[in-house]
């Protein structure tokens, strides 16, 4: 089941971003996988705002969540996250369509997001799902803010790329 996140989430949200974190060490990426998750502060916002929702197991404990903030007109994901033991199930792609359902009521003419460009989880799978690959000169201020971010942060030691899924009207 998919719902809106809850303050009571918090913790789960913390435990759900360090496992699915770990598969990065296949990868050589320590640093991802050893990335601080969301703080309660930081995470706070989008639960506040219905901008978070999570999926949920049968005892209704959080599994997987995503983020979205709007960014130039669009929808932005900021994170989504499965916990590794029900990863390869689709619910990642299954909170995706809670995005663009929510970007659509918004009236959202597309989803955005900024992955890794070669990790096969990321940018190669996003692109099985509606995703393409923004080309560097049609990145928007706002998305080329979040790039920025992300640099200060170290996680452009391995190549990024933004892409965007358009959405078509309900």
């Amino acid at each position: 089941m998919i719902r809106l996140a809850r303050p009571s989430d918090l913790p789960a949200l913390a435990e759900i971003e360090r496992s699915a974190g770990e598969i990065f060490r296949e990868f050589g990426m320590d640093a991802v996988a050893d990335d601080e998750p969301f703080s309660a502060e930081e995470l706070t916002p989008f639960i506040s705002d219905g901008r978070a929702w999570v999926a949920t197991d049968g005892s209704d404990l959080p599994i997987a969540y995503i983020l979205v903030r709007e960014i130039d007109d669009g929808a932005h994901i900021e994170q989504v996250s499965v916990h590794d033991d029900y990863a390869r199930r689709r619910i990642g792609a299954s909170l995706i369509e809670t995005v663009a359902g929510w970007a659509r009521q918004r009236r959202r003419r597309s989803i955005t997001l900024t992955t890794f460009a070669e990790v096969p989880w990321n940018a190669p799978y996003y692109r099985t799902i509606g995703f393409a690959e923004v080309p560097v000169a049609d990145v928007t201020p706002g998305l080329r803010e979040i790039c920025e971010e992300e640099e200060a942060r170290g996680l452009t030691s391995w190549p990024r790329v933004v892409m965007r899924r358009q959405l078509r009207d309900p």
